[in-house]
């Protein structure tokens, strides 16, 4: 016990160290500086922070008992992101980057008006704190709880050290986003990305070793011979009809919102494509992007094999409550001094999902709303000093809500992650209308995002039609920019938009771009050509 408190506190004050000793050169009293680490971010710091912002303690207990119980389906989402990736460096990373922008919702007033550009804002911050900030900080609370037996250690009731756990990742999540801003938060991310990757691969590297008697090959083998079905990643699941909305990830999702919704998440979402913003060149940034499509095509060795090789340990013996059996493997197979570091590089990916969402909002609030609204005269010093009072705010509220989502109705934080399909797609719709459809006007683009919001409620909540919400997606955009295109028709677009480069930063892309994202879709193809269907 005392090594994993020593290796947790050793690896958790290394990677903070090093995150202060990158920030010594940065202005943070500059907007760009707090909230864009000064336009300095290579691609490696980039693929790190982007790794990390979006793999967090949901994913390694939740997708790993998916895949326990359901099977490898669950690794659509992690493969898939890969095309998505490829698309945001080729496509929309040089066009961020020639604009200059610091939001996404600023680009929505130079395409259409100020007024969408406010709509958006205040849709990414509600979502923020309504679906993210005290989700993130409860469930990472209870995974650690889980994983390690805090309560134990703390010699204290499961409650209270849950509660303990949020005062602390709130906490210290805080002070690296209010005090570090955008650079402190990346630097801290890329190292414990790389810790994240390294010690969850050695869990099913040490399972399978175990299995296999010291021989590697023999393990994956024996694992994969006790039930093949389950390495099957195209699902033969119901999406039309009786059983659709309890479905898992059907195969024809694929064709229909899946694509659409990893798009605007890697390509569109404020907390992911930050990073690219900050980048010191559109090189570094295509670099990044491109980097973690390669890594999200390794991730799932991390957040879904383990999750297989327990079903091989465990059986059926954990299916009322797949969520516990990461945990429990974890527990099996992970040598006791090397438990310290893993609850360490776990910590830092709750960390990482909670300050980046916190710098994202400060960044939306203080460019989007404070500056456009309240201070059209703000200094850097008033958007640096607004941000990190918002932040403030934004953290206390979560720490103080998060012990509460304990007490919601059963089934509340799946109902709150749905919840972001009302958000993402109206405002995909939106951004992908204003690039590719030079027609739709500012009322278009407002009408459409009104359908939009209304349309995924009314179907999927109210009406509760038997089709999975993903297909509700799909059914959602094209209507979205069906409306739009209607509706321009109507009150015709008068402006012309011009993307204009700033030249703010070194706008030339990266010489084997095309290279690099071929391949990575080649190769995601070539997985679902060999894991189709294997049984």
């Amino acid at each position: 016990m005392l090594w994993q408190i020593i290796s947790f506190l050793g690896f958790t004050l290394a990677v903070g160290a090093f995150g202060y000793y990158q920030l010594r050169k940065s202005n943070l009293n500059n907007s760009d500086g707090y909230f864009l680490a000064g336009r300095s971010l290579t691609g490696v710091i980039i693929a790190g922070s982007l790794l990390l912002t979006n793999i967090s303690s949901e994913h390694l207990i939740g997708m790993n008992g998916s895949a326990y119980k359901h099977g490898a389906i669950i690794i659509t989402w992690e493969i898939s992101s890969a095309i998505a990736l490829v698309i945001a460096a080729l496509y929309f990373a040089p066009r961020y980057l020639k604009m200059g922008l610091r939001t996404i919702p600023e680009f929505l007033e130079e395409r259409f008006d100020a007024s969408i550009r406010m709509y958006i804002a205040m849709m990414l911050i509600i979502s923020f704190v309504c679906t993210i900030l005290p989700i993130v900080l409860y469930t990472g609370a209870i995974n650690i709880e889980s994983l390690f037996n805090l309560s134990e250690i703390l010699s204290t009731s499961k409650q209270s050290s849950i509660v303990i756990s949020v005062l602390f990742i709130g906490v210290i999540g805080g002070i690296y986003a209010i005090f570090g801003g955008l650079k402190m938060v990346a630097t801290t991310d890329a190292i414990n990305g790389l810790g994240l990757l390294l010690l969850g691969s050695a869990i099913p590297v040490i399972a399978c070793l175990d299995i296999g008697e010291g021989d590697l090959i023999k393990g994956i083998s024996t694992v994969f011979s006790h039930a093949p079905e389950k390495f099957d990643i195209l699902s033969n699941e119901v999406s039309i009809g009786a059983g659709a909305r309890e479905s898992i990830l059907p195969a024809s999702v694929l064709f229909t919102g899946l694509i659409i919704n990893q798009l605007y998440f890697w390509a569109m979402h404020q907390s992911i494509i930050q990073r690219v913003l900050g980048a010191v060149s559109l090189k570094e940034a295509q670099k990044g992007l491109l980097i973690t499509g390669g890594l999200k095509l390794f991730i799932p060795f991390v957040v879904v094999f383990p999750g297989l090789i327990a079903y091989y340990y465990f059986g059926e013996q954990f299916y009322d409550n797949p969520d516990i059996v990461y945990p429990e493997l974890v527990k099996l197979v992970l040598p006791s001094w090397m438990k310290g570091l893993f609850m360490a590089v776990l910590f830092g990916a709750i960390l990482s999902t909670f300050n980046s969402v916190l710098n994202s909002a400060a960044t939306v609030f203080s460019f989007d709303i404070y500056s456009k609204h309240f201070n059209k005269n703000a200094s850097d010093s008033d958007l640096v000093k607004t941000g990190k009072n918002l932040s403030i705010l934004l953290a206390v509220f979560s720490i103080c809500v998060a012990p509460f989502v304990a007490s919601a109705p059963q089934g509340l934080y799946q109902l709150l992650q749905q919840l972001n399909g009302i958000f993402f797609i109206p405002m995909a719709s939106v951004i992908l209308a204003g690039f590719l459809f030079k027609d739709i006007s500012p009322l278009g683009a407002k009408i459409g995002l009104l359908f939009g919001l209304t349309f995924y409620v009314f179907i999927y909540f109210v009406l509760q039609l038997d089709i999975h919400f993903v297909h509700v997606w799909g059914i959602e955009f094209v209507l979205n920019i069906l409306v739009m295109i209607i509706v321009s028709r109507i009150q015709k677009y008068k402006g012309v938009f011009k993307l204009v480069d700033r030249h703010l930063i070194d706008t030339e892309e990266w010489k084997h771009r095309y290279v690099v994202g071929i391949s990575l879709i080649l190769v995601t193809l070539l997985l679902y050509l060999m894991f189709g269907y294997v049984a």
